[in-house]
Parts: structure tokens; sequence; C-alpha cells
């Protein structure tokens, strides 16, 4: 019999092409990035390749989403001290977010990256922080620096990213010191050497200032780089201590006051007229709340007292530690939103606290360079600079980009010179 002959050989199939994660499309990859549970996790993401990081860098709507989502998180406060003794930091704990205790694990929260002429007592406090950066003056140097704690660490970022650390120069293009005028009639101030103007407030791109006994503001527009001045509600002349100016989560100016464990809020808007004025909108008893949180009483409380208003979120503490400062307090905060109370810890009230919220990483922009805008205003948080109050109703002002530069002593020198030159 013929043998049967042997079945064709199969024809070789091409390989597989794998399916990975690189494989998506930057849509759907950014909407996988919408379902992260917070910014560190998406810091944490997108470092992972360069094709991450453009994506979300690429996509100012999705970044825009994604705060909307998921605002910047509160990482922990700063205490700064009278004296020389550095600022100390506490942080946040979330069991249930490991990616936000990385993040304040890995920052620089001891500052100590940022250079001192005596390292057993460097002599820097905190003037301001606001949007992840710590403005810096050093009294006994004349210096002026301004620092990003989560950032500052060597390769946690990019090279191009790395610039954490700079000085107050002159302005960005023309490198020269500007001297701002009231734009209206100044109000009357007190003459000599008193303190007039309370700590200043930045919010949606306004500087605000409280007369210390009357019922008006000072406001810097820094894009227009004009002041003027706005009233206060009348009943909180003079009780700067009781309130607290900052901006609602869609960046619209407010007042918070604290008084028996209840806030009042006031928005600045215009009436049926058309009249910018500041309203009154909610009145918030806080007792079962405050009581429910802390497990306390109100007796041992004492009351609230507002610390700060960042995008809408009220910073709190009770007052045990104004009464025994042997006896820790309750930090909490308050969204006006969400109408939620929350505890942060409990701890002694023994510095000027600062909330320090994490901002957006300078890689994960589309700008792909560090631009801080600072405002360096002679008023009462400079008490050394001009006897610490304005010139003849003029405000001085350097407006700058921060890059290195100049130190304090060399500006004051400038500027005197023009005043006395006659600007």
């Amino acid at each position: 019999m013929a043998s049967s002959s042997p079945p064709p050989a199969a024809k070789p199939q091409a390989p597989r092409s794998r399916t990975t994660i690189f494989s998506l499309g930057e849509d759907l990859l950014l909407e996988i990035f919408l379902r992260l549970p917070s910014l560190p996790s998406l810091v944490r993401a997108a470092l992972a390749c360069r094709a991450f990081a453009a994506a979300v860098r690429s996509s100012p709507a999705f970044r825009r989403h994604f705060v909307a989502l998921r605002p910047p998180p509160l990482l922990g406060l700063f205490f700064d001290y009278d004296g020389t003794e550095m600022p100390s930091f506490r942080p946040v704990r979330r069991s249930s977010d490991p990616d936000l205790a990385a993040a304040a694990r890995g920052a620089d929260v001891f500052l100590s990256r940022v250079p001192g002429h005596d390292d057993a007592s460097p002599g820097w406090q905190i003037a301001e922080c606001h949007s992840g950066f710590l403005l810096l003056l050093n009294q006994s140097t004349d210096q002026i620096a301004v620092y990003n704690p989560p950032f500052a660490s060597p390769g946690s970022l990019p090279h191009a990213a790395r610039r954490v650390l700079q000085w107050l120069p002159r302005q960005v293009r023309t490198r020269e010191w500007q001297i701002l005028r009231w734009s209206k009639p100044a109000p009357g101030q007190p003459s000599g050497k008193k303190y007039w103007l309370r700590h200043g407030r930045q919010v949606d791109g306004k500087l605000y200032w409280s007369h210390t006994k009357q019922a008006y503001k000072v406001v810097l527009d820094t894009t227009t780089l004009q002041f003027s001045f706005i009233d206060l509600p009348e009943h909180l002349m003079g009780k700067g201590h009781l309130y607290m100016v900052g901006g609602a989560r869609d960046g619209k100016p407010c007042i918070v006051s604290a008084a028996d464990f209840t806030l009042s809020v006031w928005f600045r808007g215009a009436d049926a007229d058309g009249v910018e004025k500041w309203t009154l909108d909610s009145v918030i008893p806080l007792e079962e709340e405050v009581l429910q949180a802390t497990k306390g009483s109100l007796d041992d409380h004492g009351d609230l007292k507002v610390l700060a208003i960042l995008d809408g979120i009220v910073y709190l503490s009770t007052f045990e530690t104004f009464v025994d400062d042997s006896v820790p307090c309750w930090y909490l905060f308050y969204c006006l939103e969400t109408r939620k109370l929350e505890r942060i810890f409990h701890k002694k009230n023994d510095g000027h606290a600062h909330p320090y919220v994490m901002a957006w990483p300078t890689f994960l922009v589309e700008e792909n360079r560090m631009q801080v805008r600072c405002l360096f205003i002679m008023d009462c948080s400079l008490p050394h600079c001009f006897n610490g109050r304005l010139w003849r109703c003029q405000e001085l002002c350097c407006h700058a980009h921060l890059s290195r530069g100049m130190m304090k002593s060399k500006v004051m020198q400038e500027l005197k010179s023009r005043m006395n030159a006659g600007y």
C-alpha cells in the first residue's frame, strides 16, 4: 500500500503584541489618573516615567478636573517661634493614604537645606506660607528666602525642577525696585511709630491688611499693582484677633470670625445696586461638632480661634494652651462647602501656626520653570524696616520673581535713597 503523505506543516504565527499600560492612549491614561486618591498619589505615578508626567503636564483641563475632585491635601502645620529657634513641623496622620504620609516623610520639613550663618541658631522665621512655599525672613543676616519643602531633597525631582531655594532680586525684567503709590486718596494714618496694619493675607491675587483700630482694609492688587482700601463690617472694627481673611473654594474673598464656638462668615460681592460690600452669609454654631470631634468639654476648650482660611477650609484651634501653656489644644479644620468639621491633631499651641498645603510640583504644570511672585511690604510684619510704618501715605513694595540675588539691607538702602530722591 502506498503510504499516506504527511500533513502540511503549520504556518508559523506572528507573535502577539503585548498590551501594556504604555500602549494606552493619553486620554485613557488620564481617566485612570483621575481615580487616584490624592495629589501625592498622582505625583508618585507621574514620576514613574516621562510619558506619565508628560500626559499630566500637557492637559490643564485634567489638572483642573483633578483639583475639583481632590484638592491639594494638608500635609501638616509649621509652628514658628519668637526668637532664633527654627520652625518645627507636625505632620497630619492619615493611615488610609500611605502616599500622603510618604509626601510628609520625604519633605524637608526641618528646613535643613536652608543655609544659615550659625548652625546652632540659624535665625529663620516664617513670614508667610502660601501655595506650597514658605517665605522665610532672617533678621540677624538681613536675608529673605522662599523654600518648597516637599521637593527639596536631591533626586526627588528631575534636575530641571530642583530650583527650590531662591533669593529676592529686583524687578524680573528691568531689575529695578518699584515704589507704589495709593491709587485713591489714602485714609488717615496714626502719627509716630505705631503699627497701624495687621499682618497681611493673600487671596486670589490680592493682599489684604486690616487696620488695627479702624473698620477698613488696605488692598493691593498684584495684577495692576494698585493700592486701595475697602470697608470692613462695622462691628469687626479693632477686633482683628477674632477674625481672619481668606479665600473660598472659588477664590472669592471671605471673612470668618469665631466667638462662643460659633463661626460667622462674610463674603465680598456686589449687592443689588452693583456696590461691592461684605455680606454676612452664614452663622454656624459648632458646639456639638467640636464636642463630638474632641470628646472634651466646652469649659476645657474655652473657645475657638481662627488660624487661617485656605481654599474654603477654615483652620481652627481650641483655647486650652492660651489659658495654661502646659495643656495641649485641639487643631481642627472646617470645610465651608461641605460644612464638615474634622480633627487634625492634639498639641500645645507653642508657636505661630501655619497650615501647610501641598502644592502641585512645577514639573507637572505646563510652565516648566518655577515662578514665584513675592510682595515684600513695609508694614508691621517687618517692624525694623523704616520703623515699621508707611512713609507719608505711600506704600513701598518690592514686586519680583524670586531668584538669586539681593540681601534685605541692600533693598533697604535702595528704597530709602529713592524715597529721599522724591519718588
